[in-house]
């Protein structure tokens, strides 16, 4: 199982900490934001494909702002496959 950190830009959550098995998300945890919101995305993509999740959550914005932490979590898996 792959565990990696991810530091955040532009949003309220400070990181996000992923588990990845065989290109599978196995969990996500933010640390810091909107609790029920970053709950609920960690959730909902608990057993999804990295490509898929990527594809779902990159581009989402909050508010004014050009990004969001869904948006950072699709950063984050780009990151993660660049590497892999």
């Amino acid at each position: 199982m792959d565990r990696f950190h991810y530091q955040t830009k532009g949003v309220c959550s400070r990181s996000i900490d992923v588990e990845i098995e065989d290109g599978v998300i196995q969990s996500v945890q933010f640390h810091g934001g909107c609790a029920g919101n970053t709950q609920g995305v960690a959730a909902l993509i608990r057993g999804m494909r990295v490509e898929e999740a990527i594809e779902r959550l990159s581009g989402i914005r909050c508010g004014l702002k050009s990004t969001s932490c869904p948006d950072q979590l699709s950063a984050a898996l780009r990151e993660y496959l660049a590497k892999n």
